[in-house]
């Protein structure tokens, strides 16, 4: 912060200091005019110790005091902001050295500008004025004075010295010397500082100038998409009537497409219904097929049941008589179908039971026949 108002200090000192401190008596606040009403315009902000103790006004300062307050209590914005509500489109054309000549003779004229520059320093420096008001005698000024030097505040601690009820002839000279010394030092010291800061402002001023470019190629091209998508829509929306019309304007072309339509349609429905039958017959051949097995698992438990007979008969006729020997009583027995290697087998048996044998193939029609021995 300091570095900041030590380079608006240099700019604005080199402008305004002269080139030798004026003479002492040129200092020394002159008396009010006539008519100048001596009460305070910002109460809060002035001493209240007394009837008589009041803030000195900027247009009761002698001229050789108003160069070093313009040019180092207001900054040029300021100022331009002033100068331009009194003198209307002046400030806007006006070079910095211009506007700091008109800021100077505002200051010595109460109705004409002057009242603007005494609200626009108390407004800026409220904080400096507040802390000067704590000082009782000239002594304690200077010291508040030396403090602000130290500490680099510089603009806002002279405004508030210089104006303080309690500041002498010698406090205003001290100040002013200090002011003005400082001035030189400042713009011997910090002439490269200088520069770099109004490098810097153009640097700024170019940025500036680019980013508004910038922003208007992006409002142009956000404007000139808008315009792209509109054309588009309009376009397609062309481009469907046309088709509408066209299709209007065609009903020979319509009608085809809607045989056409048919036509496939019927062969959908053939070919749907081909396929249903097809699966239909497929279901068919797999009930089929799982009867088959049904009925091959049911022969194939019959032929077991079959060897397992035909292995008791053998089994049968081996035995040539025992306790466990049937004894059929003289019946007969029919033998229908069967395997014909099993026929003399059932008839040994059969006999030895001492039953009569009889078979039938079960084809033929002849008639039941006894079986040769």
């Amino acid at each position: 912060m300091a570095l900041t108002r030590s380079h608006m200090l240099s700019t604005s000192l080199l402008q305004a200091a002269p080139a030798a401190a004026p003479a002492p008596s040129a200092l020394i606040m002159r008396d009010p005019p006539r008519g100048v009403d001596l009460r305070p315009e910002a109460p809060g902000l002035d001493d209240a110790s007394g009837p008589a103790a009041r803030r000195t006004r900027i247009w009761e300062f002698s001229v050789n005091l108003h160069c070093s307050i313009v040019g180092t209590c207001l900054t040029t914005a300021e100022l331009r902001h002033i100068v331009d509500k009194v003198r209307v489109g002046a400030a806007a054309i006006a070079s910095d050295h211009d506007l700091h000549m008109s800021g100077v003779m505002l200051a010595s004229h109460r109705e004409s500008g002057a009242k603007f520059l005494q609200k626009a320093l108390d407004r800026r420096h409220r904080a400096a004025i507040a802390r000067f008001a704590k000082a009782r005698d000239a002594a304690a000024v200077l010291a508040l004075w030396e403090e602000a030097l130290r500490q680099g505040d510089i603009p806002g601690a002279y405004w508030a010295a210089l104006t303080h009820p309690e500041a002498t002839e010698d406090v205003i000279k001290r100040v002013f010397g200090d002011v003005h010394m400082l001035s030189h030092l400042v713009g011997a010291a910090n002439r490269a500082d200088i520069r770099r800061l109004r490098q810097l402002e153009e640097d700024n001023a170019a940025l500036a100038a680019k980013l508004q470019r910038q922003q208007r190629q992006l409002h142009d091209g956000f404007a000139a998409r808008d315009e792209t998508i509109r054309r588009l829509n309009a376009m397609l929306a062309r481009r469907a009537a046309e088709r509408s019309e066209e299709a209007a304007a065609q009903p020979d072309d319509a009608a085809t497409v809607d045989r056409l339509i048919r036509d496939l349609d019927r062969r959908l429905a053939r070919e749907t219904a081909r396929r249903e039958r097809s699966e239909q017959r497929v279901r068919d051949f797999a009930a089929q097929a799982r009867a088959h097995e049904a009925e091959r698992e049911s022969h194939a438990v019959a032929l077991q049941e079959l060897e397992v007979a035909e292995r008791h008969l053998a089994a049968l006729a081996r035995r040539n008589g025992g306790d466990d020997a049937l004894d059929l009583a003289g019946l007969t027995v029919l033998y229908v179908g069967g395997r014909a290697h099993q026929v003399p087998l059932l008839k040994g048996l059969v006999e030895r039971a001492g039953a009569g044998f009889l078979h039938h193939d079960g084809a033929s029609s002849t008639a039941v026949r006894c079986c040769p021995a």
